[in-house]
């Protein structure tokens, strides 16, 4: 799961307890059930009863009394909030993957495409399978015609970089190319090298 992925999710199940909440609560009130179930609501409790309001005179007044600055911060705060929200909205309609590339060329040979996270795993597939390669990963982002494509490797702690780097690009990378149609995307490799424990020598 990735960090958008998670945030998005701790977002919905917050905004989705808030709306629940509030749903219950007006429910509750609406259908009287404190009363017709014997139910006795918390102490301050708003909306028990269906003729009950949310804030009533008593605190629409100590609210109103708390100064000339409540009402402009309540407006700027709600206003923030609606902001942060349609930001929010905005993120998610702006797609970072490409989604799906076109097999061919643009515009795709009769209308095939292919997912990008199906070409992602094939190409880390053949690429943790080369010589001194231990793990890859691989992940396209940017929209279809511009995409580009960044490559994990993780090498053995007797591999070498350029070779490596030569195997890549021979290998996978060339078989996504004659694969796909597309010509090379800008791709960034990133190496890394696996920690091995100290030998012992008596």
């Amino acid at each position: 799961m990735t960090p958008r992925t998670a945030l998005n999710r701790s977002l919905l199940t917050l905004a989705g307890l808030v709306l629940l909440g509030g749903g219950l609560l007006i429910l509750f009130a609406g259908f009287d059930v404190y009363r017709r179930h014997d139910l006795a609501p918390p102490d301050g409790w708003p909306l028990t009863t269906p003729a009950g309001v949310l804030l009533g005179s008593a605190d629409r007044a100590r609210w109103s009394g708390q100064g000339w600055w409540w009402w402009p911060a309540v407006i700027a705060a709600l206003a923030l909030a609606a902001l942060l929200a349609l930001w929010w909205l905005l993120a998610q309609l702006s797609r970072r993957r490409p989604g799906s590339l076109p097999v061919g060329g643009t515009p795709p040979a009769e209308g095939v495409e292919l997912r990008d996270r199906a070409l992602g795993e094939a190409i880390a597939n053949e690429a943790g399978a080369l010589p001194g390669i231990e793990h890859a990963s691989v992940h396209i982002t940017g929209r279809p015609a511009h995409h580009r494509t960044r490559i994990g490797l993780t090498l053995t702690p007797g591999g070498a970089p350029g070779a490596a780097l030569g195997a890549l690009c021979a290998g996978p990378l060339s078989t996504a190319r004659r694969s796909t149609g597309l010509p090379d995307p800008p791709t960034e490799v990133r190496l890394k090298v696996r920690r091995h424990s100290p030998h012992r020598v008596e």
